[in-house]
Formats: C-alpha cells, structure tokens, sequence
C-alpha cells in the first residue's frame, strides 16, 4: 500500500507540478494526499484505480492550499489555477509519463551545479529519500540534505522558474537528465538502504524514463547509450538472487536465466549509440560497452577480460570515479594480476565495498587471516541490513576456516 502511495505519488507531482507551475504547492498537495490515502485506504480497501484517487485528491487539497494563502492574504493567484484543478478528467498513463520526463529537464535548470541538478531531481519528482540519493552520488546523507536545501534556497533568491523548457533548450539540459534517468535505475539496482537487493518499481520507472527520453531525442547518443546500459544490466537481473533471495555473483549465476531479447536490444542500441556519436565514447557508452561483455559470453570464465580492463581504463580516463576504479581493479586481478590489482586498490579511497575487494584479492594470495578482517571490515561499515550483508558474512566465515586449516608460517632463518 505504502509503495503505491510511493510510486504513484511521483507521477502525479509531475502532473501538478505542471498544472499550478509551483513545486512546493504541489508537494504539499500530494503529500496531503499520501496521508489521506495511508489513513484511508486500510479501512476501504485500495480503490481499483489509485493513481485517480489520489490525483482527484491532491487537486482538492491543492485547491485547499490555494484557498488558505488566498484567506491569509500571503499570496494573490489568479482563478486559472482553480480552474485548472476542478477539471474531472485525468490524462492518459503516457501522458504523465512524459510529464516526469519533462519535468526532470525543468529541475536540471543550467544555473545549479550537475550534481545539485542530479539530487533535486531525484529527490522531487522521483521521491528518493536523502540516504538514497547519497548512495547513488557516492557522497553522505548530510551533504545531500545541505545540498538539496541550498538548491531549493538558491530557485527562491533567483525566483528561477519551474517551467518545462522549449524543445531548443532540451540538450543543454540532456547531460544531467541523462544522469538522473542512469541514477534512479542505481538507487534501484543497488539500494543504499533496505533489506532488499533490488527495487523493482525504480529500475522500472528508470527503464521507462530511458526509453522516453530515447524517443523524444533519438538522434543524440547519450539517452541511446543510457537506455543500452539499463537494458544490458537489466536482462541480467533473474539470476541475480538464488530463491531464498540471496545474492549471487556475476560468477555463479546461471546465465540461462538472462534476457537474451534484451540483449540483443542492448547490444544494438550500443552500437547506434556509437555510430551517432562518431565512435567517440563517453561514459555511459563504456559502461553499456562493459556489461555488452559480460552479456554475449556464454560463461563468466570465457569472459575476455583484457578487454574489459581497456574498457574500464577508457572509463576512469573519461570518467573518474572511485566505482570506476574499484571495478578496474577487480577486472585486472581476473587477468591473473593480483599484486597490481592490489596497489591500486590502496589509492582509492575506503569505503564497504572497497574492504569486501581487498579481502577476495587476499584471499587469492592464500592471505586467509588478513582476508577475512578485510569481510570483518566492509560488515563493519555496512547496516546490517545491507543486501549483501550475508553474503559477506558468508565469505568472512569461509576464510576463517580456511585460516584455521592453514599451517602457521614461520619467519625466514636462512
């Protein structure tokens, strides 16, 4: 119930957004409205249709909102609004679609940083909370609540406009809508908070946005590439969890299980991503082009791996992240390089995930003990209810046994 409340909550902001021209109005209207709908729905039952519900909902209490700034005398607005919110028919699923997408490009207004542009929209129009924005931009919830904050303050002293921007102005804005669309399908993919290894609604409603943005430029590259490495690493996605929902590696899963329609979809979309582009990648086209390996493989150990450790070379050149780096690393020990993956990997900076690679690296290096204060780490750093928390767990546990087993070495005498 609550996730309907979720999902559909963010389709119907955009849609309001669009009607009254305010953003806070419109919030306020629908979170109205998500209360009246969590405090009614359990007794009524979920209505057939609640995306008319709650739109029908949030019109009445937008004109609630309207009508007590108008009592207050705080703010003049002219009838238009009234009118617009009184009307009884509701627009057709694809229609506020388009809206979110369009909105999405209201929110990446040029004049606030890309990353400010990334969190507003994340945080507005798809619902993300903090922690999960956080996650996908690598930084902490502290910062993206300072950032979200200071946007909303600099939009006010500005008093710049929330209006959907002209078809001219739609590719200044594309390289931060582009992220937005790739960051939600994250947040879904790999969720910071939660028990769940896999958001079904984001990577959905991500997908969907993907393939309208696509559509509405299908000559500029970037959402082609994008839409490719959504479909690419989606297709994956059944083999992902074992049934008692546990994750499982890209090494053990049953590849059988994997979309090959997609892929194939994915694949093409690579390729008339980079004819578009003149062969010049950016970074959606290497990542597209990463997971564009794993897929046309029959099995992990038929992976090419040099291949792959070009591509993430480009990527980090391109594209510099510590993702980017941490995945580099990996891919280099899979050629046989451990000690050069292991230099690496003490320039980046620590994090979970960074302790949960060093202890697989020195796990390959026989380094039972030290490899399994390593796993002792990255569970240290993660909630205990991170998705992979067990698995983890699990790794920890079999390089303590190994330790055990292990004879004890002596210092060289000779």
């Amino acid at each position: 119930m609550a996730e309907t409340v979720r999902v559909e909550g963010a389709r119907i902001l955009a849609s309001l957004i669009r009607t009254v021209g305010d953003v806070q109005l419109a919030e306020d209207a629908v979170q109205e409205a998500a209360v009246a709908a969590l405090g009614a729905w359990p007794v009524t039952g979920v209505p057939p249709e609640p995306r008319a519900w709650l739109t029908v909902t949030a019109r009445r209490k937008a004109i609630d909102i309207i009508r007590r700034e108008r009592a207050r005398g705080a703010k003049e607005r002219g009838g238009q609004d009234l009118i617009e919110l009184t009307r009884r028919d509701l627009e057709p699923e694809e229609v506020v679609h388009d809206d979110l997408l369009r909105l999405i490009f209201t929110c990446c207004h040029p004049t606030l940083s890309p990353p400010t542009r990334v969190a507003l929209a994340l945080r507005t129009l798809c619902g993300l909370t903090p922690a999960q924005i956080a996650g996908v931009l690598l930084t902490t919830e502290a910062a993206t609540t300072k950032r979200l904050v200071r946007a909303r303050q600099k939009i006010a002293a500005a008093r710049i406009p929330y209006r959907v921007p002209s078809e001219a102005e739609l590719p200044e804005r594309l390289p931060a809508v582009s992220a937005v669309v790739h960051s939600l399908y994250t947040a879904g993919h790999a969720p910071a908070e939660g028990e769940a290894a896999y958001d079904v609604d984001l990577c959905a409603e991500a997908i969907r946005l993907a393939e309208l943005l696509h559509a509405l430029l299908p000559d500029q590259p970037t959402p082609t590439a994008v839409l490719a490495l959504l479909l690419l690493t989606e297709a994956r996605r059944p083999a992902r969890l074992d049934e008692d929902g546990q994750v499982v590696t890209l090494d053990l899963q049953d590849r059988t299980q994997w979309d090959q329609q997609m892929i194939a979809r994915g694949i093409d979309l690579l390729n008339e991503s980079l004819e578009l582009s003149g062969r010049q990648a950016d970074a959606y086209q290497l990542q597209a082009a990463i997971a564009a390996e794993h897929a046309r493989v029959p099995s992990y150990h038929a992976t090419d791996w040099h291949e792959i450790v070009r591509l993430y070379d480009l990527l980090v050149e391109v594209s510099p992240s510590p993702a980017a780096e941490l995945a580099r690393v990996v891919a280099i020990a899979e050629t046989g390089d451990v000690d050069t993956a292991l230099k690496l990997l003490a320039a980046i900076p620590v994090s979970s995930r960074h302790h949960a690679v060093r202890g697989e690296l020195l796990a390959r290096q026989s380094r039972y003990r030290e490899a399994a204060d390593a796993l002792a780490e990255a569970l240290a750093d993660a909630p205990a209810n991170h998705p992979e928390h067990a698995h983890r767990e699990r790794r920890r546990d079999h390089f303590q046994q190994l330790a055990a087993n292990q004879p004890p070495t002596h210092p060289h005498t000779g």
